[in-house]
């Protein structure tokens, strides 16, 4: 199990019996402020630990869920807008207006861990939304996984999650020529 700082002062009531349980190896040190029972941990762990409302998106989502087979370099995380500024540089931060970020927020399991991510419906309009940024190859691979996928989808959250955008319209119409 991780523990922040604060966890652990709750569990071994001081600085003193923490560092006593790190020099016996009852628990470890991860990273500045993380903790583990175990030795290794998972790094999606760790950073479900460290940024809890953040929301994986974009890359990591779209791999997180079978639509490529391409491991992102970073991993891509959604947070408010008036987040404070994840200095990680393994981590791409989307900041979003809290009027977007929760839309078709979800909970999966990835290898052994339980993340924060877009389903496969707002990845959908992300994925749309976002097609100008993203390499053609790329695009397609994905699009060509949605269309594998459209039994899975729920027409009715696409809809109800476009609608919130701006671009609904051509949401609503990429979707239909290219995957529907």
């Amino acid at each position: 199990m991780i523990y922040n700082h604060k966890e652990l002062e709750i569990l071994f009531k001081s600085d003193y019996q923490i560092k006593k349980a790190i020099a016996n190896k009852k628990i470890y040190k991860i990273e500045k402020g993380i903790y583990s029972n175990e030795q290794f941990v998972h790094p999606l762990e760790i950073i479900v630990k460290k940024y809890p409302y953040a929301i994986f998106t974009m890359d990591s989502a779209f791999y997180f869920h079978g639509l490529t087979d391409v491991i992102p370099g970073k991993m891509y995380l959604a947070v408010k807008r008036d987040s404070t500024k994840i200095t990680n540089r393994n981590i791409i931060q989307i900041f979003a207006s809290d009027k977007f970020h929760e839309i078709g927020k979800t909970q999966i399991e990835f290898e052994g861990t339980i993340i924060n991510i877009y389903g496969m419906e707002r990845m959908l309009i992300e994925l749309v939304r976002n097609k100008k940024k993203i390499a053609f190859d790329y695009y397609k691979e994905i699009i060509s996984s949605f269309r594998r996928k459209t039994a899975d989808l729920d027409v009715e959250d696409i809809e109800d999650y476009a609608k919130q955008f701006d671009s609904e319209n051509y949401i609503f119409r990429t979707i239909q020529e290219e995957v529907f």
